[in-house]
Protein backbone atom coordinates (compact mmCIF):
# COMPACT_ATOMS: atom_id res chain seq x y z
CA UNK A 1 0.00 0.00 0.00
CA UNK A 2 2.31 2.64 -1.38
CA UNK A 3 1.90 6.57 0.40
CA UNK A 4 0.83 9.76 -2.46
CA UNK A 5 3.60 11.42 -2.18
CA UNK A 6 3.56 15.62 -1.92
CA UNK A 7 3.87 17.68 -4.88
CA UNK A 8 7.68 17.76 -4.46
CA UNK A 9 9.35 14.78 -5.77
CA UNK A 10 10.71 12.30 -2.69
CA UNK A 11 14.05 12.33 -1.74
CA UNK A 12 13.81 16.20 -2.58
CA UNK A 13 11.30 17.83 -1.17
CA UNK A 14 11.26 21.52 -0.71
CA UNK A 15 13.37 23.04 2.09
CA UNK A 16 9.83 24.56 3.76
CA UNK A 17 8.83 20.75 4.23
CA UNK A 18 12.21 19.37 4.83
CA UNK A 19 12.15 21.52 8.03
CA UNK A 20 8.54 21.60 8.98
CA UNK A 21 9.10 18.29 10.55
CA UNK A 22 11.24 20.13 13.14
CA UNK A 23 8.30 21.65 14.41
CA UNK A 24 7.35 18.77 17.11
CA UNK A 25 10.91 18.60 17.97
CA UNK A 26 12.55 20.90 21.07
CA UNK A 27 16.25 21.38 22.15
CA UNK A 28 17.27 19.27 25.43
CA UNK A 29 19.39 20.33 27.76
CA UNK A 30 22.31 19.47 25.19
CA UNK A 31 20.99 21.25 22.31
CA UNK A 32 20.05 18.18 20.12
CA UNK A 33 16.03 18.38 18.64
CA UNK A 34 14.21 16.19 21.07
CA UNK A 35 10.45 15.23 21.09
CA UNK A 36 8.23 12.51 22.89
CA UNK A 37 6.31 9.96 20.45
CA UNK A 38 3.63 6.80 21.08
CA UNK A 39 3.31 4.04 18.78
CA UNK A 40 0.65 1.38 17.70
CA UNK A 41 1.83 -1.98 16.81
CA UNK A 42 -1.07 -2.68 15.00
CA UNK A 43 -2.28 -6.48 14.61
CA UNK A 44 -4.92 -8.13 12.76
CA UNK A 45 -6.66 -11.88 13.82
CA UNK A 46 -4.04 -13.30 11.52
CA UNK A 47 -0.84 -12.31 13.76
CA UNK A 48 0.18 -9.50 11.26
CA UNK A 49 1.52 -6.61 11.74
CA UNK A 50 1.13 -3.52 10.48
CA UNK A 51 4.49 -1.50 9.26
CA UNK A 52 5.14 1.95 7.91
CA UNK A 53 8.34 2.01 5.29
CA UNK A 54 10.39 5.18 5.39
CA UNK A 55 13.45 7.07 4.30
CA UNK A 56 15.42 9.70 5.51
CA UNK A 57 15.22 13.14 4.05
CA UNK A 58 18.39 13.60 2.97
CA UNK A 59 19.67 10.07 1.86
CA UNK A 60 16.93 7.96 0.45
CA UNK A 61 18.69 4.50 0.29
CA UNK A 62 18.69 5.09 4.49
CA UNK A 63 15.19 3.09 4.95
CA UNK A 64 13.86 1.45 7.64
CA UNK A 65 10.39 -0.55 8.68
CA UNK A 66 8.38 1.09 11.88
CA UNK A 67 5.51 0.54 13.91
CA UNK A 68 2.46 3.37 13.32
CA UNK A 69 3.47 6.29 15.27
CA UNK A 70 4.74 9.93 15.91
CA UNK A 71 5.28 12.89 17.77
CA UNK A 72 3.31 13.82 21.20
CA UNK A 73 1.73 17.71 21.58
CA UNK A 74 0.32 18.42 24.54
CA UNK A 75 -1.79 15.54 25.03
CA UNK A 76 -1.12 11.71 26.62
CA UNK A 77 0.59 8.78 25.16
CA UNK A 78 -2.78 6.90 24.99
CA UNK A 79 -4.18 9.93 23.06
CA UNK A 80 -1.61 10.95 21.01
CA UNK A 81 -1.34 7.27 20.07
CA UNK A 82 -4.77 6.96 18.59
CA UNK A 83 -4.58 10.24 17.20
CA UNK A 84 -1.69 9.43 14.93
CA UNK A 85 -3.16 5.91 14.40
CA UNK A 86 -6.05 7.49 12.67
CA UNK A 87 -3.65 10.46 10.70
CA UNK A 88 -1.74 7.78 9.32
CA UNK A 89 -4.59 4.63 8.83
CA UNK A 90 -7.69 6.28 8.87
CA UNK A 91 -8.26 3.61 11.97
CA UNK A 92 -10.11 5.37 14.44
CA UNK A 93 -9.81 3.56 18.19
CA UNK A 94 -10.76 4.54 21.83
CA UNK A 95 -7.48 4.64 23.77
CA UNK A 96 -9.23 1.97 26.54
CA UNK A 97 -8.35 0.17 23.67
CA UNK A 98 -4.90 -0.04 23.89
CA UNK A 99 -3.00 -2.46 25.77
CA UNK A 100 0.62 -1.35 27.52
CA UNK A 101 2.21 0.24 27.25
CA UNK A 102 4.22 -2.45 26.19
CA UNK A 103 7.70 -0.76 25.72
CA UNK A 104 9.48 2.27 26.25
CA UNK A 105 11.67 3.07 23.94
CA UNK A 106 15.05 5.98 23.91
CA UNK A 107 16.84 6.62 20.72
CA UNK A 108 19.70 8.39 18.77
CA UNK A 109 19.89 8.91 15.75
CA UNK A 110 20.59 10.89 12.60
CA UNK A 111 17.92 12.14 10.46
CA UNK A 112 17.97 15.01 8.14
CA UNK A 113 21.72 15.41 8.76
CA UNK A 114 20.70 16.26 12.33
CA UNK A 115 21.54 14.16 15.57
CA UNK A 116 18.19 13.80 17.49
CA UNK A 117 16.49 12.30 20.27
CA UNK A 118 13.42 10.56 20.91
CA UNK A 119 11.67 8.77 24.02
CA UNK A 120 8.43 6.36 22.83
CA UNK A 121 5.61 4.67 24.35
CA UNK A 122 4.78 1.64 22.82
CA UNK A 123 1.01 0.22 23.07
CA UNK A 124 -0.27 -2.59 20.87
CA UNK A 125 -3.90 -2.57 18.98
CA UNK A 126 -5.76 -6.33 18.39
CA UNK A 127 -7.71 -4.89 15.37
CA UNK A 128 -10.99 -7.07 13.97
CA UNK A 129 -10.72 -8.34 10.15
CA UNK A 130 -12.90 -5.68 8.64
CA UNK A 131 -10.51 -2.80 10.85
CA UNK A 132 -7.46 -4.29 8.98
CA UNK A 133 -9.29 -4.32 5.63
CA UNK A 134 -11.00 -1.04 6.07
CA UNK A 135 -7.28 0.67 7.04
CA UNK A 136 -6.83 3.66 4.56
CA UNK A 137 -3.06 4.07 4.89
CA UNK A 138 -1.97 8.26 4.34
CA UNK A 139 -5.28 8.96 5.76
CA UNK A 140 -4.35 12.41 6.78
CA UNK A 141 -0.25 12.36 6.34
CA UNK A 142 1.63 15.81 7.18
CA UNK A 143 3.66 17.32 3.84
CA UNK A 144 6.76 15.89 5.16
CA UNK A 145 5.43 12.50 6.20
CA UNK A 146 3.92 12.04 2.51
CA UNK A 147 8.20 12.93 1.56
CA UNK A 148 9.16 10.47 4.06
CA UNK A 149 6.97 7.83 4.02
CA UNK A 150 6.71 5.23 1.14
CA UNK A 151 4.61 2.52 1.70
CA UNK A 152 2.33 0.53 4.51
CA UNK A 153 2.31 -3.39 4.63
CA UNK A 154 1.10 -5.84 6.81
CA UNK A 155 3.88 -8.28 8.36
CA UNK A 156 3.98 -11.77 9.08
CA UNK A 157 6.58 -12.41 12.00
CA UNK A 158 8.06 -14.79 9.77
CA UNK A 159 8.29 -12.72 7.32
CA UNK A 160 9.90 -10.11 9.16
CA UNK A 161 12.49 -12.47 10.65
CA UNK A 162 13.15 -13.45 6.71
CA UNK A 163 13.44 -9.26 5.33
CA UNK A 164 15.85 -9.16 8.79
CA UNK A 165 17.72 -12.39 7.83
CA UNK A 166 18.62 -9.99 4.11
CA UNK A 167 19.33 -6.65 5.41
CA UNK A 168 16.10 -4.80 6.02
CA UNK A 169 16.00 -2.39 9.23
CA UNK A 170 13.19 -3.04 11.31
CA UNK A 171 12.53 -1.05 14.26
CA UNK A 172 12.60 -1.40 17.60
CA UNK A 173 15.11 -4.14 17.03
CA UNK A 174 13.40 -7.63 17.50
CA UNK A 175 10.63 -6.37 16.49
CA UNK A 176 9.14 -10.31 16.00
CA UNK A 177 10.46 -11.27 19.48
CA UNK A 178 8.90 -8.87 20.94
CA UNK A 179 5.41 -9.06 19.33
CA UNK A 180 5.11 -12.60 20.58
CA UNK A 181 5.38 -11.63 24.24
CA UNK A 182 2.55 -9.04 23.39
CA UNK A 183 -0.07 -10.96 21.05
CA UNK A 184 -2.22 -12.59 21.41
CA UNK A 185 -2.16 -12.17 25.20
CA UNK A 186 0.98 -9.60 27.05
CA UNK A 187 3.33 -11.33 29.10
CA UNK A 188 2.94 -7.94 30.98
CA UNK A 189 6.32 -6.89 31.15
CA UNK A 190 6.92 -3.45 30.55
CA UNK A 191 10.37 -3.73 28.35
CA UNK A 192 12.87 -0.70 28.16
CA UNK A 193 14.94 -0.75 25.28
CA UNK A 194 17.76 2.18 24.24
CA UNK A 195 18.57 2.06 20.82
CA UNK A 196 21.43 4.27 19.52
CA UNK A 197 22.01 4.35 16.22
CA UNK A 198 24.68 6.40 16.28
CA UNK A 199 26.94 3.73 18.06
Amino acid sequence: MSVEKHASRAGDPSDKVRDSWLDEWSPDADGVPYRRAARVVVVDPEGRVLLVHGHDFDDIDHSWWFTVGGGLGDEGPREGAVRELREETGVSADPSRLVGPVLLRSDEFRFAARTVRQDEVFFVLAVSGEEARSARPGYDLTAAERETLDEFRWWSLAEIREAEAKGETFYPAGLADLVETWWPKWDGIVRNVTDRALE
